[in-house]
Order: C-alpha cells, then sequence, then structure tokens
C-alpha cells in the first residue's frame, strides 16, 4: 500500500518542501501523528488557525451554518457575508468590506482600488504603487509584482508593471521615491513577516502618513499576516495610530477556512461599482460565519491576554542562549540564532515542537488562545534545541 508520503509525492505538484510529519488530527495548540505522536503547534497554519485545531465555538459556527446552506454566490444576500462587515466596519471604522478567498486576492483588490481612484482623481497616467524591499504580497503575476524582493521575481517575468521599491525604515528613501513619481499609493506591511519578522519603525511609518497628505495618495496596509489579533492588536496598523486608506486580511480571519477581506475607508468607500470585482466565493456564508466566530471573540481583554503571551516569549528568548536577536510584535515572533534557524526547527520537530523559519531566523505564529503551560513548555524545547 501506498504512503501517505509517496502519494503526496506522485500526485501533488513539487511546490512545498514539506518537513516530515503526517498530521492526523489536532485539539487546539496540539497536533497528532500518524503514530500518535503529539506537538506543541507553534506555527498555526503560518497564522492561520487562530484558535488551534478544531475549535469548539469555531466548529460549531462552522456547522451550524453547513446545516444551512454552504454557497449562494453573491447574486443574493447572506446574513453571514453582511454580519461579518458589519463586524469589521465596527471594530475599525472602515465603510466597506469587499470578501475573496486570500490573503493575494485581498491586495488585488487593493491595487485595483488604488489604480481605480488614482485614475479618477489624478488622471489616467498615475498608476504606481510603492511597495518596500523585503516585503510579500501574495503569489499571483501582480502581488509578486508588488512584492519587494528579486527572488521571487526571477522565474516568472515580465510581472505586472507599475511598482517601485523602496527600503523598509529609511525615510530619506521614501521622500526621493515619492517626490520623483506620480504614485497612486503606498503599500506596506507594518511587520515584514515572510521578509524575517521584521517591525516598521513609528517615525516611518509617521513620515508615510506626512507625504500621503502633501503628494495626495493612498495608504495601503497589508494585513494578511499580522491582522486579526497577531500583534495583540485587532489589525497591527492600530500599533502605530495609523489611519490607512485600505486594509487587506485573510489568514487569521477564517480561523482555517479560506477567506479575505479588503476594508475601505470612507476615502475609496465607492471607488468600485457594479461589475468592476467580483469574486465567486467572496463571502461564501460558510468562511464568513468562521469569521464571524473568530471576530467577536477578539476582545480588548483577549488581546490584553495576547500581549501577555508576548511578553513572556520575547523576554524568554532575549535572555537565552543562542540568539542572536528577537524581533516582531505579539504572538508574530523572529528569532535569529547562532545555529542555522532549519537546525534549530528540524530539533525542536524531533522533540514535538512544530515551529516555522522566516529567512534566517525561527517564526513563532502560535494559537492566539494557547494555554500559558504549553507555551512555557514549547518555548523551553525550542530554547534546548538552541
Amino acid at each position: 500500500m501506498q504512503t501517505l508520503t509517496n502519494k503526496d509525492k506522485s500526485y501533488v505538484a513539487n511546490t512545498y518542501n514539506r518537513f516530515p510529519v503526517e498530521i492526523l488530527s489536532g485539539k487546539g495548540c496540539y497536533f497528532y501523528d500518524a503514530n500518535g505522536k503529539e506537538y506543541i503547534d507553534m506555527g498555526s497554519g503560518i497564522g492561520v488557525n487562530a484558535f488551534g485545531a478544531s475549535d469548539d465555538e469555531w466548529k460549531s459556527a462552522v456547522i451550524e451554518q453547513l446545516n444551512k446552506v454552504q454557497h449562494t454566490s453573491n447574486l443574493y444576500y447572506t446574513e453571514p457575508c453582511a454580519e461579518l462587515a458589519r463586524l469589521l466596519c465596527q471594530k475599525t471604522g472602515f465603510k466597506k468590506v469587499f470578501f475573496g478567498n486570500s490573503g493575494a486576492e485581498a491586495n488585488e483588490c487593493a491595487i485595483k482600488i488604488a489604480r481605480k481612484w488614482a485614475a479618477d482623481n489624478k488622471g489616467k497616467d498615475c498608476f504606481k504603487i510603492v511597495t518596500l524591499e523585503n516585503s510579500f504580497h501574495g503569489r499571483t503575476i501582480t502581488t509578486l509584482a508588488a512584492t519587494g524582493q528579486e527572488h521571487y521575481h526571477e522565474l516568472f517575468n515580465p510581472l505586472t508593471d507599475g511598482f517601485i521599491h523602496t527600503p523598509a525604515n529609511d525615510i530619506e528613501a521614501l521622500r526621493k521615491t515619492v517626490k520623483e513619481n506620480n504614485i497612486a499609493a503606498v503599500l506596506i506591511e507594518c511587520i515584514q513577516g515572510e521578509g524575517g519578522v521584521i517591525p516598521l519603525n513609528a517615525d516611518f511609518v509617521k513620515e508615510l502618513e506626512n507625504l500621503s497628505k502633501e503628494h495626495n495618495f493612498l495608504i495601503m496596509v497589508d494585513e494578511v499576516q499580522t491582522g486579526n489579533g497577531r500583534t495583540g492588536k485587532l489589525y497591527a496598523y492600530m500599533n502605530f495610530g495609523l489611519k490607512p486608506d485600505v486594509v487587506s486580511t485573510a489568514k487569521g480571519l477564517g480561523g482555517g477556512l479560506p477567506i479575505g477581506a479588503a476594508l475601505l475607508s470612507e476615502r475609496v468607500e465607492n471607488v468600485l461599482g457594479f461589475g468592476d470585482h467580483g469574486s465567486t466565493y467572496g463571502g461564501n456564508p460558510i468562511c464568513a460565519a468562521a469569521a464571524i466566530s473568530v471576530i467577536n471573540r477578539l476582545t480588548d481583554e483577549f488581546l490584553a491576554d495576547v500581549k501577555l503571551k508576548s511578553d513572556y516569549v520575547f523576554n524568554e528568548f532575549k535572555k537565552a542562549n543562542g540568539v542572536v536577536t528577537v524581533s516582531g510584535m505579539g504572538l508574530m515572533v523572529g528569532i535569529k540564532t547562532e545555529k542555522p534557524a532549519a537546525e534549530v526547527v528540524k530539533a525542536a520537530i524531533e522533540k514535538g515542537v512544530l515551529c516555522l523559519t522566516a529567512k534566517d531566523k525561527v517564526r513563532l505564529l502560535p494559537p492566539l488562545n494557547i494555554p500559558m503551560d504549553a507555551l512555557k513548555k514549547a518555548v523551553d524545547i525550542i530554547k534546548s534545541c538552541m
């Protein structure tokens, strides 16, 4: 009989360098493999499983909607779609929401809005969007073009035109780029996740806001990985006092089901009209019901607990042997280790902890509700692997 590993290698496109772990089931912050071995999950599906595996409240919301209807298309109204949009607007101050299926789609929507807004307000020759070097915005041809990492571009040129990359946290370079180009928008990640879990400086973000007012362009924030409670705020931009025009989000929003969203401010809420954009599965009632369950639980009290856990993790690793630097925010943590990160992750797997890498760092994205005893055990094991 063909093993799962061999079956996967035989029939699944060879685009993932998987770890040698077969996940059979999970509960909360724990996964179990085919042999019954237990793992503490410190990756949450790359920031997706906000409340861990098979969460009871999340599961009840999904099953309740599954027993009603699984899909209708956007030709009709559904309560979960409308209610999720209401919740997101109420909690953020944004005015409208467009739903898609992923972070890349949410960023595509943001890019289309920026281009149409600029054409309407600044002329058809204004379409360029500034993004940051070391950023990551998705794997479609256009979001790859937006991504400020050349190695993602090499195999797929020519990419969509109209993107300018400037160094993160370099205020003078940002000023020069904005002043020398007639731009539609600047798209940032408040923490560059795939780029190595690197936060932006508050001064850089403030200058971006000043330049936006001076030169009349949109500020767009990619919250695909940083959003939905991951940094200890509902969205990471809230840590900077920033008021973006568009926010894209996905991953943790659905808690394990595919959903993306573009949040639109008053400035752009009416840019897209009938037929200007669409998504067959966008706002799917089951995915929206799952997301409602997630968003309703991200209360101030819950987010304060995320910050407490974050403080513990940062304090432990900053004083640990074998650690060079610790970066990130909330429960989005990057640890540069003296050993190669891949070796640390491999050793941790052998000891029953699943974590990730980002560039040359060990990356941690545990479920937001991970119990403190499990978190402490996982941190101790990871430290022992360093």
